[in-house]
């Protein structure tokens, strides 16, 4: 018997919980597939929200030719056979209009040169690509294809969908009837399946499994906890669930422990979690917990992502240790994080305050007329570099959303402001 989530996969749009801005009444994807125009498209969305289920129902209704390719298993050769059986529809008499579709899912993995081999069938239309990634498209997408698709944001889904889907699960598969289930409790079941309806669907059966069948399965949370401590607790080699696991890496190296960074780092490694993915990971805590305390850690972890995406595994895990080991002992700060998050605070409660004429653009004469860069001090003509003149709006004038952090990088640079701005900022 086949897991409970692909047996529940639904086959039309009636049946598809969640995704409703989509393919809810009047949706923009739903509009496309009912008058069978759909473009090339990615979809991108967490694990578990119905990307796969999507393209399946969008081939169904469409009554198109539908390949399909996991780019974790599959090549280049792979995707010219895929192009030339597509060639072979299209010179054919068909039944209805449009060309086939090949649906690649965790597009994200294809390395470039795959990717830059569908350009051309993308282009001619001899296939309609549907690709599906957790990742951001902008990052891991390559800007040619990207601009050819079009893009569709699929949501996390809600409480509110995934009650509905178990309740769906219940009323319409054989098994879970025969089992009586009873839904007294479903906390626990949404709290571990984190958001994604086929671990959520998958975790109802295990635990209906657990017990006896001779009475019915009563769902509670204490039932799900047991089940779940003993069967849940393993790493997914997919590595596209675990954010725990990821929590644990970024925390290890925040809280400045590279023993614990490292381990983490391997339980990622050793799961075949995609080394882009713990890259760009550091990349962010290199700029969000390090900051100013050692921008030199920015750079190291730059060079980390280029590098990873260079050589790829094996080898790229001595790069990750390094880099993880670096990040870890490196002084933290979060100022620049929490400078850029006030400023945007400051920027929802003021609105489009002006900027003050002095140093505005004045390209033509019209603007210098109407005082455009009026008074402007020319900070490199003045004794330091420094003009002390006012760059704020008057309206939040002498605002500091900077706060050095307390390490000795950022205690020199709030000595040096100081110096220049004592008269204006509260340093």
């Amino acid at each position: 018997m086949s897991p409970l989530a692909e047996r529940m996969r639904p086959e039309d749009l009636d049946h598809y919980i969640g995704q409703e801005h989509l393919v809810g009444p009047g949706g923009v994807l739903r509009r496309s597939i009912e008058a069978n125009t759909i473009p090339s498209m990615i979809l991108w969305g967490p694990p578990g929200v119905g990307k796969t289920t999507l393209a399946g129902i969008i081939a169904k209704k469409l009554r198109r030719p539908f390949y399909i390719l996991s780019a974790v298993s599959s090549g280049v050769k792979d995707v010219r056979e895929v192009i030339e059986k597509a060639s072979q529809y299209s010179r054919e008499l068909k039944e209805v209009p449009g060309n086939a579709i090949l649906f690649i899912d965790e597009i994200h993995r294809f390395s470039k040169s795959q990717q830059d081999s569908l350009l051309a069938a993308v282009e001619k239309g001899i296939i309609t690509l549907i690709g599906a990634t957790t990742e951001n498209p902008s990052f891991e997408v390559i800007s040619p294809l990207l601009s050819r698709c079009q893009v569709y944001v699929l949501r996390e889904l809600t409480r509110q969908a995934l009650l509905a889907m178990l309740q769906q699960a219940i009323e319409r598969d054989d098994y879970l009837r025969q089992r009586k289930v009873d839904l007294k409790e479903t906390d626990a079941l949404l709290r571990i399946s984190g958001g994604d309806g086929r671990k959520l669907l998958n975790l109802l059966e295990l635990v209906v499994q657990s017990m006896p069948p001779s009475s019915p399965a009563i769902m509670t949370d204490e039932a799900v906890l047991s089940v779940a401590q003993q069967n849940l607790a393993r790493y997914d080699k997919g590595g596209e669930q675990h954010y725990d696991i990821v929590s644990a890496f970024i925390k290890s190296m925040r809280g400045s422990d590279p023993n614990a960074a490292v381990y983490w780092l391997a339980r990622m490694i050793a799961g075949g979690e995609d080394p882009s993915f713990i890259a760009r990971r550091m990349l962010i805590l290199a700029s969000e917990d390090i900051g100013m305390a050692n921008p030199t850690a920015l750079v190291i972890a730059n060079a980390c992502f280029e590098a990873v995406n260079r050589i790829g595994y094996p080898e790229c895990r001595i790069i990750l240790s390094q880099a993880t080991v670096y990040l870890a002992t490196s002084p933290k700060s979060n100022a620049s994080y929490m400078a850029v998050e006030e400023a945007l605070a400051l920027v929802n409660k003021t609105g489009d305050l002006p900027v003050p004429l002095h140093i505005r653009n004045a390209p033509t004469r019209l603007m210098k007329e109407l005082d455009y860069g009026k008074g402007y001090a020319y900070d490199h003509s003045r004794q330091g570099s420094f003009s002390g003149q006012e760059f704020l709006p008057s309206e939040i004038s002498g605002t500091r959303l900077y706060d050095p952090g307390k390490n000795s990088r950022e205690n020199e640079l709030r000595e040096w402001l100081k110096v220049r701005w004592k008269d204006k900022y509260d340093y």
